[in-house]
C-alpha cells in the first residue's frame, strides 16, 4: 500500500503513541518509608532520618528521558516531610519540586504521596528533605542520570559520594535557637561526613552516661573508594552541607573536572576542589600512584574558621585491604580564608565548547538582590532587599494557578535594593527589615539577569559565603566581582562566550555574582541560599512565570491552607 493510501487515522494513532508517557523511557518505581532511627554517622549515636532503614538514602539511577516515580510514606510520628529533587527542573510537573508552601503541601504524618517526574538531562544530582531542617537530620541521597548517548570523556569505572557536615544537637534544638531571642546560633559542625561516614573523638564523652559513642562502630568506619592501578575513574561528588563550604582532595592524586551541575565543562585539572552546598561535580581521577599503598580522601571546611576535624575516606588500591591505613597524614586544604584561591577556581569553570547553549546577548529585566542580616521585632533574620521570606500556608503554585485571593502578598518585591548607597563594608546602621511573601513574576520566555550583592553582617568585619540555588532552571554564570556592583560598568565584563550553566552559584564575601536565565519553565520556583539555617531565617525569594500554562495540579499536593477546603472535598 502506498503512502498516499494509508488511512488518516493511522497517523493520528502514531502521533498519539509518540506523545504518550510510554515513549518517555523506562519508569523507575521506588517505594519509600521515611522515619527516624538511631544511627552512628560519626560514631556518636543519634536519631537520623532514614529511608527504608537506610542512611544515606538509596541511590536513584535512571537514563535521560526516563520517568522516576517515588511513593513516599511518611512514618515520622512528629513531622511532615517533602523531598526536593535537586537539579531536576520538573518540566511539566512543578507540583513535584518538593518545596513546602511553594510547590506543594507538606506530606503529613501517616500520609503517602507519589512524586512523578521526567529526568530530562544527564548528570550528577541528588535529593534531600526541604521541610524545616530535615536535610541536617540526614534526609538525602544521590540521583544519577545516565546519558542516552555518548559522553565527551571516557573512564574505566565510577564512584559516587555525597559530602555533608554533621551536628550532635537535634534539628529541634537548632530550630528553637534560630527562632529565639536572644538568638542561639547552631555553631560549627562536630564532624564532616563522606557518604554518611565520619569520625568523632569519643574520649571526652565516654563518661557521659547520656551519650552513646562507639569509636569501633561499623556505621562510622571510613567510606572506601576502591580502585585498580592504572585505571581512570569518574568520581561523582555532591554537597548537601548545611553550613560549610567544603574542600575535597585525594592524597597524591589530581582531579579533572568534566561536569558541573549536570553540564559538561572544559576539563580543568586541580589538586583540590571547592564544593559549596548544592553543587555537584564529576571529576576524573587516574589511579597512578604506588599501588602498594592506600591514600586519604579528605574533606575540610573553607570560608569559615574551622572548628571541625578533617573528614576522611580511604582511596583503596585493590587488592590492598581497605583496612590498611595510608602511610602518611592527609594533606592540608588551602587556608580557610584564602578567598582569592576560591574565586580563581570558580572562574576556571567554563562551558565545554560545542556542548552547551550560549546565553542570549541581552536580558529583558535585571534584579539586584542585596543579602543582609537583619532584625525583625528583635529576632535575627536574613533578608533580600530588606524582605525576609515567610512562605504562606497555601502553596504559591496552586494559589497563583487558581487565582486564590488572599493567599499571598500580590505586591511585587523590589527589583533593586534601597537605598542604593548601602554601605556593604560595615554593619547596617538600621538593621530593621520586614517579613513578606511576595513573588517576582516574569513574562514567559523572557531573559532575566540576577545580581546577588553581598554585604557585612551585623557583626563588624564579617561577610559570609552564600551558595544560591535556583529551582526549576539552570542559569549562565556571567561573572563575579569585588565590592559594589556597578550596573553601568560591570556588565561590560560579563562572560557571554562560554559561561557555565549551573543551578547553584557561590556569592563571595563583600562581592557580587551575576547570572542570566530564561524564564521558560511554567511554575513557581524557590531561589534561596542553600545553607539550612539561612533559608530557615528567611534568605530566599520566589520566582514565577507562565503559571497559567501549568496543567491540572493533583489534589494530593493541595491539602493545606486555602486549597484544602476549595479542592480536597470536590470529586
Amino acid at each position: 500500500m502506498g503512502l498516499n493510501r494509508v488511512p488518516w487515522f493511522v497517523f493520528v494513532v502514531m502521533a498519539a503513541l509518540l506523545m504518550s508517557p510510554m515513549c518517555q523511557g523506562i519508569v523507575h518505581y521506588h517505594k519509600w518509608k521515611i522515619n527516624y532511627q538511631n544511627w552512628s554517622p560519626d560514631c556518636m549515636q543519634l536519631p537520623v532520618i532514614s529511608i527504608n532503614g537506610q542512611y544515606p538514602g538509596p541511590t536513584i539511577r535512571a537514563r535521560a528521558g526516563d520517568t522516576v516515580m517515588v511513593q513516599l510514606e511518611n512514618q515520622m510520628p512528629t513531622e511532615n516531610v517533602v523531598i526536593h529533587w535537586h537539579g531536576i527542573r520538573q518540566i511539566g510537573s512543578p507540583w513535584n519540586d518538593g518545596t513546602p508552601s511553594m510547590s506543594q503541601c507538606a506530606i503529613n504524618t501517616g500520609e503517602t504521596y507519589t512524586y512523578k517526574f521526567i529526568v530530562d538531562r544527564p548528570g550528577t544530582y541528588f535529593y534531600h528533605g526541604h521541610y524545616g531542617l530535615q536535610r541536617s537530620a540526614g534526609l538525602y541521597g544521590s540521583l544519577i542520570v545516565d546519558p542516552a548517548g555518548k559522553e565527551p570523556f571516557s573512564y574505566d569505572g565510577e564512584l559516587s559520594i555525597v559530602l555533608n557536615d554533621w551536628w550532635h544537637a537535634s534539628t529541634y534544638e537548632q530550630a528553637v535557637g534560630l527562632s529565639s531571642t536572644p538568638f542561639v546560633w547552631i555553631g560549627e559542625p562536630q564532624s564532616l561526613l563522606i557518604e554518611g561516614r565520619g569520625k568523632f573523638n569519643c574520649s571526652p564523652v565516654s563518661a557521659d552516661s547520656s551519650s552513646t559513642c562507639n569509636a569501633t562502630h561499623t556505621q562510622c568506619t571510613p567510606h572506601i573508594l576502591s580502585v585498580k592501578s592504572g585505571k581512570t575513574y569518574r568520581l561523582r561528588i555532591a554537597s548537601v552541607a548545611s553550613l560549610s563550604a567544603l574542600n575535597f582532595l585525594i592524597q597524591g592524586h589530581k582531579m579533572t573536572i568534566v561536569e558541573a551541575d549536570g553540564h559538561y565543562v572544559e576539563p580543568v585539572e586541580l589538586e583540590n576542589l571547592d564544593v559549596y552546598s548544592g553543587e555537584s561535580y564529576s571529576v576524573l581521577v587516574k589511579a597512578n600512584q604506588d599501588p602498594a599503598h592506600n591514600y586519604w580522601a579528605s574533606l575540610n571546611v573553607r570560608g569559615r574558621k574551622p572548628k571541625t576535624p578533617t573528614g576522611l575516606a580511604i582511596f583503596n588500591y585493590l587488592p590492598n585491604p581497605s583496612t590498611m591505613l595510608p602511610i602518611s597524614p592527609p594533606p592540608p586544604s588551602p587556608l580557610w580564608n584564602d578567598f582569592a584561591y576560591s574565586k580563581a577556581m570558580a572562574k576556571k569553570i567554563v562551558a565545554l565548547k560545542g556542548h552547551e547553549e550560549s546565553p542570549p546577548p541581552q536580558s529583558h529585566r535585571q534584579l539586584i538582590l542585596l543579602n543582609t542580616q537583619n532584625k525583625i521585632n528583635g529576632f535575627l533574620k536574613w533578608a533580600i532587599n530588606n524582605i525576609s521570606l515567610v512562605p504562606p500556608p497555601t502553596p504559591y503554585l496552586a494559589a497563583m494557578r487558581y487565582k486564590i485571593h488572599g493567599a499571598y502578598n500580590t505586591a511585587a518585591p523590589p527589583d533593586v535594593y534601597s537605598p542604593r548607597d548601602h554601605k556593604i563594608f560595615v554593619p547596617p546602621p538600621n538593621p530593621n527589615a520586614t517579613e513578606g511573601n511576595g513573588v517576582y513574576v516574569f513574562k514567559m520566555n523572557s531573559v532575566v539577569d540576577v545580581i546577588l550583592q553581598n554585604a557585612n553582617t551585623l557583626t563588624p568585619n564579617n561577610s559570609e559565603i552564600h551558595p544560591w540555588h535556583l529551582h526549576g532552571h539552570d542559569f549562565w554564570i556571567l561573572g563575579y566581582g569585588e565590592g559594589v556592583f556597578d550596573p553601568e560598568k560591570d556588565p561590560k565584563n560579563y562572560n557571554l562566550v562560554n559561561p557555565p550553566l549551573r543551578n547553584t552559584v557561590p556569592l563571595f564575601p563583600y562581592g557580587w555574582t551575576a547570572f542570566r536565565f530564561k524564564a521558560d519553565n511554567p511554575g513557581v520556583w524557590a531561589f534561596h541560599c542553600h545553607l539550612e539555617a539561612h533559608l530557615f531565617m528567611g534568605m530566599a525569594v520566589m520566582f514565577a512565570e507562565g503559571v497559567e500554562r501549568v496543567g491540572k495540579i493533583p489534589r494530593s499536593s493541595m491539602g493545606c491552607g486555602l486549597t484544602r477546603n476549595r479542592f480536597m472535598h470536590h470529586k
